[in-house]
């Protein structure tokens, strides 16, 4: 008996596996998770930008990431997709004759059920990657589209500048982009019609093609070639900022071999594509390889072996005559691109011997030398103005100058901020409510201290007092800002946002404010809440009731890393400095404009030219440049971040130059004119350390004018490392701001200066000599709107070759080596006690180069800080050391320097005692003769300590046993005299014999 299945069991399909409701549920939970996170993350970028009313950035950026996405992943995977689709469309119909027909024809079966998903996932994916990269290049776009004129043209081509800066750009991505999309189509199409039977093996030998693969083939290779032509073309373009060569740019090589080659090969090019075309029509391919090949053998010989001829053969041997043009031409570019084409070069032939009053004509600049080191008085900020551990001060420094009294002084000034992590109590509420802010600045006079080696504060104190005028001191967007605060409430709510500590005896003990202005997006509704909570990771956020419906975010408070936002087109300096304008605390930044394309200018690495010893030692508040290589830059904006409510104003200060003119089309509205600046802010305004950086790095070749020095290269220079750092550190000294008044020029101003030593021979030998000393006009003026005349001006001083003034590195050296200089030194490292030395100034003053160095002493303790207590000063070979700048220039210029320095009568007090005596005097009850015993006992300790290195010299060790003993009695009756010298060993007090045989350290160097 047979059975057979019912119709209706026919009919059921078979068992298969029951998906889970939950395993559905949890998926697509998840799916709208992650997209939530996702629009919240761009839901809070639009609420920041629109906040600081710049939607247009956000937008335009977006918009043209959008649409060069989109374009990007039409233009990869749509030809991709057509060659798939094309290959399966018109796949052959045949029944397998051989077996290895049979095999593949198995091989396709199995595929088949993958071959849908294949053909949409394939393109999809390499779109999506072209789409990424071309999105990565918004800004290549923009420019393209928004090109201005520079108004002048390459030496080559005669083509405008903005072809090279914007167009060229542009042209390079799409030829890249078209290259690699006709490159996959090909290798898509060939895997494709093999697999679909358009390309099969011969039944004895060759390859047999179905007429659809042979035109599909043959016109996608000759559209291939035309791309490869076609970049080939404008690689000649790319020749004019390509390296190898002698100089960046077209070389003698490149002009009358490789140039010709290239655009001979580019045409050949054309025309084996359209051998291609013929060959997709006839299908011979025979003749179509056989012209690749001599394409290929024809570029190699043409572009590369016969420049390599040219090079070796007729080049070498008279380069420097065949090259000099170009070399020329890479001058000319690079100074005109860096912006010091007009540089001042004055040869300057200095004095090395101190005159009696040489200083009399630069009065001026004597007085205005700057003592305070902003690298090494951070901490006594910190000690002296820090008032509570919840407050901080950054590492370094900054210089800027004040209009006090019509007077204009150079000032070392700091914002004291929020330290967050000093917060005793690090609940949420602590971190995100209650401290939000720091509290005012603090500011000295740079050219002064007080009698104990302290700065002269004419700022300072919470609430702050001094000399400025009535400002808002709070700091809500500095350097060391929490990630977010909270602030904001209705009106009459009680204020929770710690100002500053308070003495009064009723009440908490601190005063509290609430924020008024408008400097953060709103989380007063719930919706926003769940939106930053999701951010900011923090479900505080939304579950704290500390929020109202006045309540704000603010984030993004770093003043650079907020213009870097707003400004994604710019490059922004390092050293954000804070300044008090116009009744408030504003953060000044320099931008930069940059470009990588400026044709013949020599490429350079920026953060490798910001970088020195200061960017080493402070990086949390001076960075470097990003690591990015330009060849063209300006500072063309002009920044303030406001530090109440973090408002940023951005100003056109070059406005020449064509790359802002094309991202102020980009932008319409985002950058002010200059004129809007008020005179108050053009007060503060200096020239950009990393312009000043990076343009004096470049000097140290490019301050040679013609083709024949640069050639030598015999007259290179270097930049000196920092003497005050170990020298194996390698740190390149920095830039310093000061007032001076440089040979020629008609009056002191503030200014940027750097200095010079011979280059390192190719043994790796160098002269520490001064070589060049340069220096940038940083004066901006004090009229609103208004530039000064010579703001930006370089002036570059030039030694003789065979000079003999000591540079930095050998001025520090002989610091260290006087005999007179160190025996004083030994006497305040008594104790526990450091000695730290101060930046290193050069000045070109008194007819020579003056060496300023400022000594600081630091007892031991967590709390110390270092207090001023001598200067060093050194003229030639001459070296001054006392406890006052005023008296040591008077000691290296015969005894009267003709100036009187800033610090002058620090020493004394209101009877006109030297403050040493004033101090021995009030120690010893007031008698006058402990001020006559205490140098009586120092002169005897200076002739024990001369007659002790005698006798080593002569290596009497009995008469050195005894000139010892007499400087042990010598040093007892100096304590007698002055018990504070035992006290701390380092007081302002000691420093008074230092004076005596730093005469004689200044004569021995004669």
């Amino acid at each position: 008996m047979s059975t057979s299945s019912s119709p209706t069991s026919a009919r059921m399909p078979a068992n298969r596996p029951r998906r889970s409701p939950l395993l559905l549920t949890l998926v697509s939970v998840a799916i709208l998770l992650v997209a939530f996170i996702s629009f919240t993350q761009v839901y809070t970028e639009v609420l920041w930008f629109r906040q600081i009313d710049a939607s247009q950035v956000f937008r335009t950026v977006w918009v043209t990431r959008g649409l060069t996405f989109i374009a990007g992943f039409i233009l990869m995977a749509v030809p991709v997709w057509f060659s798939l689709h094309l290959a399966y469309r018109n796949r052959p119909v045949y029944a397998p004759t051989t077996p290895r027909q049979e095999n593949l024809d198995r091989y396709r079966e199995a595929i088949e059920p993958l071959r849908r998903v294949a053909t949409i996932a394939i393109p999809a994916v390499v779109g999506a990657l072209a789409g990424i990269t071309a999105s990565a290049n918004w800004n290549t776009v923009l420019e393209w589209i928004n090109s201005t004129s520079f108004g002048s043209t390459d030496p080559q081509f005669g083509l405008d500048k903005s072809f090279f800066v914007f167009v060229l750009p542009g042209l390079r991505l799409i030829g890249n982009q078209l290259g690699m999309v006709l490159l996959l189509s090909l290798i898509a199409a060939v895997v494709a019609h093999y697999l679909f039977g358009g390309i099969r093996p011969g039944e004895n030998k060759g390859v047999i093609l179905t007429k659809t693969a042979q035109w599909q083939l043959g016109i996608t290779v000759a559209l291939l070639v035309i791309v490869q032509a076609g970049r080939l073309w404008l690689a000649r373009y790319d020749r004019m900022t390509a390296a190898g060569g002698i100089v960046p740019g077209v070389t003698y090589v490149d002009d009358h071999a490789a140039l010709p080659a290239m655009a001979i090969v580019a045409v050949a090019a054309v025309l084996v594509a359209l051998l291609f075309v013929y060959t997709a029509w006839k299908g011979n391919w025979r003749i179509s390889i056989i012209a690749t090949l001599t394409l290929i053998v024809l570029g190699g010989v043409s572009i590369i072996a016969y420049p390599a001829l040219i090079q070796q053969f007729q080049v070498n041997p008279s380069q420097q005559s065949l090259e000099s043009d170009y070399i020329q031409h890479n001058i000319d570019a690079t100074r005109d691109a860096f912006d010091f084409d007009d540089i001042e070069v004055t040869p300057y032939e200095p004095s090395t011997s101190g005159k009696k009053g040489a200083l009399r004509k630069d009065a001026e600049t004597a007085a205005s030398i700057r003592l305070l080191d902003p690298n090494l008085v951070s901490d006594t900020f910190r000690q002296l103005q820090q008032v509570r551990p919840y407050y901080s001060f950054p590492q370094k420094l900054d210089v800027d100058r004040y209009n006090i009294d019509g007077e204009m002084r150079d000032t070392v000034i700091s914002v004291r901020e929020l330290a967050p992590s000093s917060v005793n109590n690090q609940s949420w509420f602590n971190r995100a409510i209650v401290y939000t802010h720091g509290f005012g600045v603090v500011a000295a006079n740079g050219n002064q201290r007080n009698p104990d080696g302290e700065p002269t504060f004419m700022e300072s104190d919470i609430p702050p007092k001094g000399d400025f005028p009535e400002y808002e001191p709070r700091v809500y967007f500095g350097e060391s800002s929490p990630d977010y605060s909270i602030v904001g409430a209705p009106k009459g709510a009680t204020p929770r946002e710690l100002d500053y500590p308070s003495d009064e005896k009723e009440g908490s003990g601190q005063v509290n404010s609430t924020f008024t202005g408008e400097g953060g997006p709103s989380v007063g509704n719930l919706f926003n809440r769940l939106a930053y909570a999701l951010k900011f990771q923090d479900e505080q956020i939304l579950l704290s009731d500390a929020l109202n419906e006045e309540s704000q975010i603010l984030y993004e408070r770093h003043p650079r890393e907020r213009v870097e936002k707003l400004a994604p087109f710019l490059k922004v300096d390092g050293d954000p400095y804070p300044a008090v304008v116009d009744g408030k605390i504003k953060w000044i930044l320099d931008a930069y404009t940059t470009a990588e394309d400026y044709p013949y200018s020599t490429p350079q690495p920026l953060q490798q030219a910001t970088e020195d010893s200061t960017t080493a030692t402070a990086p949390n508040n001076v960075a470097t440049l990003p690591d990015d290589e330009v060849n063209y830059i300006r500072n063309s904006v002009k920044v303030t971040v406001d530090a109440y409510d973090g408002s940023v104003d951005m100003y056109q200060w070059d406005k020449e130059d064509p790359v802002l003119k094309t991202w102020m089309k980009v932008f319409p509205g985002l950058i002010k004119s200059s004129s809007e600046m008020s005179g108050d802010l053009m007060s503060h305004v200096r020239y950009p350390e990393d312009m000043f950086k990076v343009q004096r790095d470049l000097l140290t070749k490019y301050h040679v004018s013609t083709a024949s020095e640069f050639y030598t290269g015999q007259d290179f220079w270097a930049l000196p490392t920092d003497p005050t750092k170990k020298a194996s550190s390698g740190l390149t000294q920095p830039p310093f701001y000061m007032t001076l008044q440089m040979p020629g020029q008609q009056s002191p101003s503030f200014s940027l200066t750097s200095s010079y030593i011979p280059a390192r021979s190719s043994e790796g030998q160098s002269r520490n000599n001064l070589t060049g000393f340069l220096s940038a006009d940083a004066d901006a003026g004090n009229k609103k709107g208004e530039t000064a005349e010579g703001y930006g001006k370089l002036r570059l001083l030039q030694l003789p070759r065979n000079t003999t003034v000591p540079g930095p590195g050998q001025a520090q050296n002989n610091f260290n080596t006087a005999p007179d200089v160190q025996r004083s030194l030994n006497l305040l490292r008594q104790g526990e006690s450091e000695v730290e030395n101060g930046n290193l100034l050069t000045l070109p003053i008194g007819g020579g180069l003056l060496y300023v160095q400022p000594v600081y002493v630091r007892s031991a303790g967590e709390t110390s800080y270092p207090l001023l207590q001598h200067v060093l000063v050194a003229f030639g070979e001459d070296i001054g050391f006392a406890p006052t700048l005023d008296e040591a220039l008077d000691q290296v210029f015969g005894g009267d320097s003709g100036a009187t320095a800033g610090d002058a009568g620090t020493e004394e007090s209101e009877d006109g005692q030297s403050g040493a005596s004033s101090s021995s005097d009030d120690k010893s009850g007031g008698s006058g003769s402990g001020d006559k015993a205490l140098n009586d006992a120092l002169q005897e300790a200076r002739k024990a300590m001369e007659d002790s290195d005698a006798a080593l010299k002569d290596g009497d060790f009995a008469e050195y046993g005894k000139a010892q003993e007499r400087l042990k009695n010598a040093i007892d009756d100096a304590v007698e005299a002055d018990p504070s010298i035992a006290e701390d060993g380092a007081s302002s007090d000691s420093s008074a014999p230092a004076s005596e045989p730093a005469d004689n350290g200044g004569d021995s160097g004669n």
